[in-house]
């Protein structure tokens, strides 16, 4: 490996590292240096991505049925990107050009978009598997 390679690797390791070490130690409900979501500052209404953070808070800590609360489109989407970061990894680290095809297959873009909208109106109406807060009701 080149020494490019190696300091662009080193660089993305540590970046990343740094973001898991974020979200292990400071829980976004309580700490205000976290983003709030433009969307839902505007309107009242949650986004497809409202809750990762939270999310991401619970998965850091083990706690994959709290992370599933807060966005579960998020936490079921965790493998699917992890595959696709990784190919892309091997694919800079080893030079080669291998090419996820489901990543480019038009029926799985326009479904993965399907239900990413579905997931956004749903969330927001009180039909509980969508709304955790409806499940108290």
């Amino acid at each position: 490996m080149d020494s490019k390679k190696l300091l662009n690797s080193t660089l993305v390791v540590s970046f990343l590292g740094s973001i898991f070490v974020i979200y292990y130690f400071f829980n976004p409900s309580d700490h205000s240096f976290f983003l709030a979501c433009p969307f839902k500052y505007a309107t009242g209404y949650d986004c497809p991505g409202c809750g990762s953070q939270r999310a991401m808070h619970q998965l850091a800590h083990g706690n994959i049925a709290n992370a599933f609360e807060f966005n579960p489109l998020m936490v079921l989407s965790i493998p699917l990107v992890l595959y696709g970061f990784g190919v892309k990894a091997w694919n800079y680290l080893r030079s080669t050009d291998y090419r996820i095809k489901l990543f480019y297959n038009n029926f799985f873009i326009y479904t993965y978009f399907i239900v990413v909208l579905l997931f956004w109106v749903l969330r927001n109406t009180t039909v509980a598997p969508f709304n955790p807060f409806s499940l108290s009701n």
